[in-house]
């Protein structure tokens, strides 16, 4: 073996790690193309070592299970956000990890109060993402349900 091939040999795993404890890459695009969009991004895309975090669909029950804004679509939203970021913290992620999020609403027209609470812990780190009006949740108090999707570096 030469001393090149030998270097090569163990710089390989070197390199490897390196990579590994690199921020996730992730990369922003809103086409020209298309739409300028309010408060998420057209196009996600992830490269290199990472781990893929799936949060489950987060609705307005606090620790104890009990619903916290009722009737109230801000209320409940910023109680899901504070539940979004405790499911994240405890999976190493943050908000900025986000790729994907999936918004299911039982009255659309409440938007405007969920995209002011969704800024506030989004910023203009946005993800894809897609916002849906359904019949009804799991429970008829429940106003709104969120899921996403985050990556980080693998470690």
């Amino acid at each position: 073996m030469t001393l090149a091939c030998f270097a090569v040999f163990l710089l390989v795993p070197v390199l490897a790690m390196a990579q590994s404890n690199a921020a996730a890459p992730i990369k922003r695009t809103n086409p020209p193309t298309l739409t300028t969009p309010t408060g998420y991004t057209h196009v996600v895309e992830v490269t290199g070592p990472v781990k893929t975090i799936y949060i489950a669909g987060q609705v307005a029950l606090d620790k104890d299970g009990k619903v916290v804004g009722a009737g109230d679509m801000k209320a409940q939203a910023e109680q899901v956000f504070k539940n979004l970021e405790a499911a994240l913290a405890a999976a190493g992620a943050k908000f900025a990890d986000v790729v994907k999020m999936n918004t299911y609403v039982t009255d659309v027209s409440q938007a405007p109060a969920i995209r002011e609470v969704r800024a506030r812990y989004f910023g203009s780190t946005t993800p894809a993402s897609t916002f849906v009006q359904v019949a009804a949740l799991v429970r008829a108090e429940l106003l709104i349900e969120i899921e996403v999707v985050a990556v980080v570096a693998a470690k």
